[in-house]
């Protein structure tokens, strides 16, 4: 049982990683620490489904951020689906920033 939980952690940690590689293009912070992913979920399947919102619903480069993040989670081995949802509940606001993306946009 270690020896999967270990794995199941290691893939998150893959996870986290390659969504912190997604900017959206008007913001110079990944879309992790700007908070805008809600929840990761990896099944004992290697099944992956992420909700993430945007930082406004009329984002004109909502397609592309939704895209990247796809192919960047679909490059990850050992993954046998991805499912991204893109979701505006609960309504993103500033403060679901990390205290990094704060500073690097200067709210502190």
């Amino acid at each position: 049982m270690e020896k999967k939980e270990n794995s199941r952690i290691d893939m998150e940690e893959k996870v986290v990683e390659r969504l912190k590689t997604v900017y959206d293009p008007e913001i110079p912070v990944n879309i992790y620490d700007l908070g805008l992913i809600y929840k990761i979920d990896l099944s004992d399947e290697q099944e992956l489904v992420v909700d993430m919102t945007l930082t406004a619903p009329n984002c004109p480069a909502a397609d592309f951020i939704v895209e990247d993040v796809r192919q960047k989670l679909e490059s990850i081995e050992g993954l046998k689906t991805v499912t991204v949802n893109l979701v505006f509940e609960p309504e993103w606001d500033k403060d679901m920033m990390s205290e990094e993306a704060k500073l690097e946009l200067g709210f502190l």
